[in-house]
């Protein structure tokens, strides 16, 4: 009887040593059938082809889906030219301006030296602005238009916009990509489409941000990652190592240029690739490679950019070099036991941190760099490291979109049933890694390395995402690939079989198939009458005060006329009537940041000598007011930009509350409220030129010496 017994236990731990080698097997011939790897079938070749097909077609309805949106909501076919260069909001206006540009210069050559002399974008001033922004791609879509043969068929601000609508196909396919990848079932890559197209509120703004650098940049990073993920599975042979590492540097390189966060994100990722080599799940040779990608593509984004100095000074950079440094000379940190180990990696992570930010420092003394010491004001006062009056950070505190994540995303993601199996993967994921003491405990997820990548990027951006609105597109896209994933992968759903003791071939390929079928099934019935519903939807355009402004500016002022206002406005003055700026909101450059705060003194409780005297320094000729800043109720008490400013000169801010104690009533009345009055003062030095409801422009006046009657009044 021992002996039978012992015979059927060496047997069960046979079968399920066997099985895990046939699940892993599998796993890889799936995926080794995506790269060509594999013994090709005609099974195989048709199950491959049908899949890029629906990746494609998947890509493409994304595609037709935001570009009928965009046109519905503004009748984008329908709408005057003025109105149309409107509808580009903000700095997505500005950008938009340089394809513009680009296209009316005489020549090429004519339109690229103009970028790289400009003296319209900042007034009294001459930059480089490919140096100074990422706006090669609107350089490329120019010099492209120009070239081919469709002027006659398409206008240049359809191909412009296609061509960004184009590139959401691209993310759609990515995606779909590293869905196939990490579950070798390409049904997991029409559930991430699916789901990223469903959840488009929280996935993409694309349809009415559409020169966002985000929305030229994140189809490029899915590229990077998709990229990532074939390059860290095993069983590659040479040449497709090599083709895999260059498509990496490519996806860098082109997310690197044309983005200026770049830095931030491509941080986040080599924080990744430490902490995949801190727990020994990736080879040296495959860290110092993935390191190496991301410090190439930024020094060719360096080059291209005319040695843009704000990358040299990047953390980034400073990380990837204390990285590699203290990795090279701190030997045997794998070895010993585990508390020497853990020992060990405390130490070689204090030291990497702390070289990091030595080098950071010194490279920034050493370039005088302080284009991005806003953005790091601003992570100190959201965390209560920095001061909280600080004008620039409070710009970004203040603002919706930089705050917490709302828990009102987390049911729409639950609604599309996206939330659920995201959570469960990722705890799962975490649970077996912690559980796995050395990594070598549960057979088969050890050497899943490019599982555990995606694990950490989507928890690392996810952290970000929960701590910052805003970056939660980079967070929700990977989302659904990680809970399609989960949902089409082996490993869950074995380890579930195995639990209830009923794992068998056929039941696991039963249940990875069926699942997602059902979930697609759902998905349709519940959000297909949705969808049919918002695209027939149709809105239309109107800003009659916008165009009204932009129109008087076209016709009635001088084209070197230099105009002064919010950052958000005159990009729009610059793309619709091609005037000169003192300001505008592409942020990342600390004199433009000074420039800004004195020009919005207009908002401020200064003297109207006080604010005439400033706009001369920044050289304007007219001043664009706006009540909706003047008299502003979106924001709440302290975050509304006049309270900013009150804050940042010392005074009292308006309206019942509490103020901080050192502040001190202002000695002059608010300039855009005096400004409107028939003051002697203000009329001394200011005439008005233009109004409507909205608007109200003012023409500077030379200054000149007052009469004593009036000196006498304002004494």
């Amino acid at each position: 009887m021992p002996s039978s017994k012992l015979t059927i236990r060496v047997r069960r731990t046979l079968f399920r040593f066997s099985s895990k080698i046939s699940y892993i097997g599998t796993s890889q011939k799936s995926h080794n059938v995506i790269l060509s790897s594999g013994v090709w079938t005609w099974k195989n070749v048709l199950w491959v082809a049908i899949g890029w097909i629906v990746a494609i077609s998947l890509g493409l309805l994304c595609c037709i889906y935001v570009a009928t949106l965009h046109e519905n909501d503004l009748w984008f076919s329908n709408i005057k030219e003025v109105e149309r260069e409107i509808s580009f909001r903000t700095e997505c206006g500005l950008y938009y301006s340089y394809y513009k540009q680009m296209l009316r210069a005489p020549s090429f050559q004519q339109g690229l030296s103009e970028l790289i002399s400009d003296n319209t974008t900042e007034s009294k001033r001459t930059i480089n602005l490919l140096q100074r922004m990422n706006i090669h791609q609107e350089v490329f879509l120019a010099v492209l238009y120009r070239v081919l043969p469709i002027q006659a068929y398409l206008e240049p601000v359809y191909f412009y916009i296609y061509t960004v609508f184009s590139l959401q196909a691209v993310y759609v396919i990515a995606l779909f990509i590293i869905g196939w990848l990490l579950s070798g079932s390409w049904l997991a890559g029409v559930l991430s489409g699916v789901w990223y197209i469903l959840n488009r509120v929280d996935t993409t703004r694309v349809e009415f941000t559409i020169s966002l650098r985000e929305n030229w940049s994140l189809p490029f990073f899915a590229l990077q990652v998709a990229a990532i993920t074939c390059y860290l599975r095993p069983h590659l042979n040479t040449i497709q190592q090599k083709v895999v590492v260059w498509l990496m540097f490519l996806a860098t390189f082109l997310f690197c240029l044309t983005w200026q966060f770049n830095q931030f994100i491509l941080l986040i990722q080599a924080l990744v690739v430490f902490s995949l080599d801190a727990v020994d799940l990736i080879s040296t040779e495959q860290v110092t490679c993935l390191y190496l990608v991301q410090v190439s593509g930024l020094l060719s984004v360096w080059l291209l950019q005319f040695c843009n100095s704000m990358i040299l000074g990047s953390l980034v950079l400073s990380f990837i070099v204390a990285a590699l440094f203290v990795k090279h000379f701190q030997k045997g940190l794998k070895s010993g036991g585990l508390a020497a180990r853990l020992g060990k990696l405390l130490l070689h992570t204090f030291l990497v941190l702390t070289l990091t930010f030595t080098i950071n420092y010194l490279a920034k003394r050493a370039l005088q760099l302080r284009s991005d010491e806003h953005i790091f004001k601003f992570i100190k006062s959201k965390f209560g490291l920095g001061p909280t009056r600080d004008f620039d950070a409070s710009l970004y505190l203040c603002e919706e979109a930089f705050g917490l994540l709302p828990l009102n995303t987390f049911e729409r993601l639950a609604e599309t049933l996206l939330a659920y199996p995201y959570l469960v993967t990722v705890a799962v994921l975490l649970a077996l890694e912690r559980g796995k003491k050395g990594g070598r405990e549960i057979e088969g997820f050890s050497v899943l390395v490019y599982v555990a990548y995606n694990l950490l990027h989507t928890v690392f951006f996810g952290l970000l995402a929960l701590s910052t609105m805003r970056m939660k597109y980079l967070w929700t896209g990977h989302m659904c690939v990680f809970a399609s994933y989960g949902v089409c992968g082996k490993e869950l759903w074995s380890l579930f079989l195995n639990m209830i003791r009923c794992n068998t071939k056929m039941k696991l390929r039963l249940i990875r198939y069926m699942v997602p079928l059902v979930i697609l099934g759902f998905l349709y019935y519940k959000f297909w009458p949705k969808l049919m519903a918002e695209v027939s939807e149709l809105r239309e355009f109107y800003d009659p005060d916008t165009v009204e402004l932009m129109t008087w500016i076209s016709s009635k002022t001088p084209k070197k006329a230099v105009f002064a206002g919010s950052m958000q406005l005159l990009a729009g003055i610059k793309l619709c009537t091609g005037r000169v700026l003192t300001n505008h909101p592409h942020y990342e450059d600390q004199a433009l940041r000074e420039r800004t705060r004195q020009v919005y003194q207009i908002y401020a409780r200064r003297s109207p000598e006080e604010v005439h005297a400033i706009l001369r320094e920044a050289g304007a000729d007219y001043v664009v007011m706006e009540d909706s800043i003047c008299y502003e109720r979106r924001h709440r008490r302290g975050c509304r930009l006049r309270d900013l400013l009150d804050l940042a000169n010392g005074h009292i801010m308006d309206g019942p509350g509490e103020n901080p104690p050192d502040l001190v009533p202002a000695s002059h009345p608010r300039f855009c409220e005096s400004i409107k009055t028939d003051d002697p003062v203000c009329t001394s030095l200011f005439t008005r030129v233009f109004q409507n409801k909205t608007f109200h422009v003012y023409k500077l006046k030379k200054s000149k010496k007052r009469p004593k009657a009036v000196e006498d009044k304002t004494q």
